[in-house]
């Protein structure tokens, strides 16, 4: 909660208001192997995606990089020091934040010659909870950018697609039509 407090600042909406939208919500950890592949350029361990969080905590156990981030259309590799954890923004994230924090979209390539182990934490909000802007940052200069909707509809809503890129999060981008 101590990062969510200090992101809450950055935004300058009070932390109790973020810490109140996220306290006991849904956690969840994901171990991946991914083997070695003798041609890694043909295929891709996980298709390119954001993820449906607040906030994602990824973990490389065996040193053996694959993690991808996409920037300006262009895909650059992360390097992670040992023993480092790479935090990611999610969709619910840059939603309450109306656009302020960004959501990374990433990708998995697996190795030529080593397995690939990771291990993924997600942090979302509780299933009772509505995904959309926080109030405390919305006015006439600064109208929602996002939809707001039910946390349950949000995730039926997000698996009932096929991974790819922020297309949810587009989705659920207002329009300005």
């Amino acid at each position: 909660m101590k990062l969510l407090s200090l992101m809450a600042k950055a935004l300058e909406i009070d932390e109790k208001e973020m810490i109140e939208y996220f306290e006991d919500g849904m956690q969840s950890l994901r171990m991946t192997c991914y083997p070695p592949c003798p041609q890694p350029e043909l295929v891709t361990g996980i298709t390119p995606h954001s993820d449906p969080t607040i906030l994602t905590f990824l973990l490389q156990l065996n040193g053996v990089d694959g993690l991808h981030i996409s920037k300006d259309g262009c895909w650059f590799p992360v390097t992670i020091l040992p023993d480092a954890l790479v935090v990611n923004v999610g969709d619910i994230l840059e939603i309450f934040s109306n656009g302020v924090y960004r959501s990374i979209e990433h990708r998995a390539i697996p190795n030529a010659e080593k397995e690939r182990i990771s291990i993924a934490f997600f942090i979302k909000p509780k299933r009772e909870a509505y995904v959309g802007p926080s109030p405390s940052l919305i006015n006439p200069q600064n109208p929602p950018l996002y939809k707001r909707v039910g946390m349950e509809q949000y995730v039926k809503d997000f698996f009932s697609r096929k991974l790819n890129g922020k297309t949810y999060l587009q989705h659920m981008r207002i329009s300005d039509e």
